[in-house]
């Protein structure tokens, strides 16, 4: 697993990831920060469920401002650590080691407010795609023009809209998907 573009591109990341998690592919990574392009610069980025980290890894590579990692997984959150010590990245980030329902929680107490919003939780925890919109849709967490996407199975259909959340745009590649989400401007 590599760092695709930005500061540390080509930088080898340590990608055994725990039991049960699932890595973004390189070309699935490379397709989602392609569609991103330079709105990542300067921006606050989440990466939920977020395994070895190589996506907001990638998020500040591409010069993403504050990134913040969350994984329950006590071994993930060492590989974030130990991936972000080997780049010697040591600001612009913040980890927590919760479930992400919790962790944004947290983030809204804290009135973080996400520009662009990765998660990527097991395919077959329908629930967590569920509360997550739910928790985006009931608080503030996205940004007037923030994005909030989702990577899923190519066999599971995400909801077009979940209260002032709509879908705006679907990408398929190999036996994923990613579904982008944003805020409808009459809900607020």
């Amino acid at each position: 697993m590599r760092i695709i573009a930005g500061v540390y591109r080509s930088r080898q990341l340590k990608a055994t990831p725990p039991q049960g998690t699932r890595p973004t592919s390189d070309k699935l990574r490379e397709t989602l920060f392609n569609v991103l392009g330079e709105t990542v610069r300067g921006c606050t980025f989440l990466d939920g469920c977020a395994g070895v980290g190589a996506i907001g890894i990638e998020a500040i590579s591409r010069g993403a401002e504050n990134v913040i990692f969350v994984d329950q997984s006590r071994k993930a959150v060492r590989m974030i650590r130990e991936n972000l010590q080997s780049l010697k990245i040591d600001g612009g980030f913040k980890i927590l080691e919760l479930d992400l329902a919790k962790a944004l929680d947290v983030c809204a107490r804290d009135a973080l407010v996400f520009d662009v919003a990765f998660i990527d939780p097991p395919y077959d925890r329908s629930d967590i795609y569920d509360d997550t919109l739910r928790k985006f849709d009931a608080r503030q967490l996205l940004s007037s023009n923030g994005v909030l996407i989702f990577e899923h199975s190519k066999r599971s259909e995400l909801p077009e809209t979940s209260g002032s959340l709509r879908k705006v745009r679907t990408l398929l590649q190999g036996d994923s998907s990613l579904a982008f989400y944003r805020g409808t401007q009459e809900a607020h």
